[in-house]
């Protein structure tokens, strides 16, 4: 048999099954890296790796004890600028040069390197020929990134700052992942 119910008792009916809908959806729950993941992470072996590459260029090439110096990883598309990422590459490879043995001066500057935009060659400015003299740096490492809708790519080089003959280079891409990808949208 039919029952009649009461406009009260439906809408209570409506909102029991709408309330129970709500506990029913899956909440999205951010889950955290371990510390095995974040020591698994490739973005410093690979950047270590990069360095390596530089260094076995510059074998026999560098005076021992003579200092160097890194100049921060820019975009390319706009060499007065960096990110995250760009300064965390030059971190990681500062890190490797002063593991390998060599004395890197620290240095935290920006737009000290430009490139030619129509010729596409490295030039470096007056000042950091000036800084290089000032604390006697053999060479100076420079580096620039370009991004792409898939993969970030990044070249280093090694300059001699006198003559600005390159000594060393070096390209190499890393994916743009969720983690890349947010480290290039921060650029204080």
């Amino acid at each position: 048999m039919f029952r009649h119910r009461t406009p009260a008792v439906a809408l209570a009916g409506i909102i029991a099954l709408s309330a129970g809908g709500c506990t029913t959806q899956a909440k999205t729950v951010r889950k955290e890296p371990t510390y095995q993941q974040a020591a698994a992470n490739p973005l410093i072996p690979a950047n270590y790796a990069a360095a390596a590459t530089l260094l076995a260029q510059l074998q026999n090439r560098l005076a021992s004890g003579s200092p160097l110096i890194i100049a921060t990883v820019v975009n390319i598309d706009a060499l007065n600028r960096s990110s995250t990422l760009g300064r965390l590459i030059s971190e990681h490879v500062s890190a490797r040069f002063s593991q390998a043995g060599h004395r890197m001066v620290e240095m935290k500057f920006r737009s000290r390197v430009y490139m030619a935009r129509n010729q596409g060659e490295l030039m470096l400015t007056r000042e950091i020929h000036d800084i290089a003299n000032s604390h006697d740096a053999q060479a100076v490492v420079v580096g620039t990134y370009a991004q792409s809708n898939e993969l970030v790519f990044v070249n280093l080089k090694v300059i001699q700052p006198e003559t600005n003959i390159v000594l060393a280079a070096h390209d190499y891409a890393l994916p743009l992942d969720a983690m890349t990808s947010s480290m290039l949208s921060t650029s204080p």
